[in-house]
Order: C-alpha cells, then structure tokens, then sequence
C-alpha cells in the first residue's frame, strides 16, 4: 500500500525547483486571476521558514513593502508558482526566522543576514 501512495506523490512532485534554504532571498512567480484575466506577480523576500515533506511541503516568505511587513506561505509543488529564482544566497543558523517579524516592532531594526558562497 505504501508503495501505491509514493507512485502517486512522485507523479504530483515538481522537477523544476531550485535548490534553496531558509535564510535565501527567492523571488516567487505565482499565477494570479483576476477576473476572466490571468497574469503573473513576482514576490520577492526572505525565506522564513520551510515545513513538511514530498507532496505537501511548503515555505514562507517575507518581505516588506512600504513599511509593513507581509509573510506569504507557499506549497512548493502548487500549480500556480511560475518558478522559483534564487535571488541571494544567505547563512543563517536556525531553521525558523519567525523572530525577523517582531526585530521591527521591539528594536527598530532589520534583519540582516549573511551571504554564502
């Protein structure tokens, strides 16, 4: 039975997907609808966390745009991401940033991160 279900996740897998690490700085081309229109909107930020395996991992993205600070979650393998581009490599050493969002609120700072080679 178990081997029925990993045939099936492995056909729903996308091969396309760089190779990226929380800490990166990705820009996400997802398919928007708007009406009967479609179009393509890029979001670009910090990955914050990544979670799960196979078929439902996801990852979280952050940014800020016009000082207020967006946290976007997106399953890897979902048909409505275009690509996925490494903008910057970065070294973190945790595998959660969820404190980037409160550096803004408590210390008036922002979160720098380190790049790797």
């Amino acid at each position: 039975m178990a081997n029925l279900v990993d045939k099936i996740n492995d056909r729903h897998i996308r091969k396309d997907i760089p190779e990226f690490r929380v800490g990166d700085t990705v820009r996400v081309d997802v398919w928007v609808k708007e009406g009967k229109k479609e179009r393509i909107q890029a979001f670009e930020g910090l990955v914050v966390a990544k979670k799960g395996g196979s078929v439902s991992e996801t990852f979280s993205v952050r940014k800020t745009s016009s000082g207020v600070g967006v946290t976007r979650v997106f399953p890897v393998n979902a048909p409505t991401i275009d690509k996925i581009t490494v903008v910057k490599k970065g070294m973190v050493r945790r595998s959660k940033l969820n404190f980037v969002k409160e550096m803004r609120k408590k210390y008036n700072k922002e979160y720098k991160v380190k790049e790797r080679n």
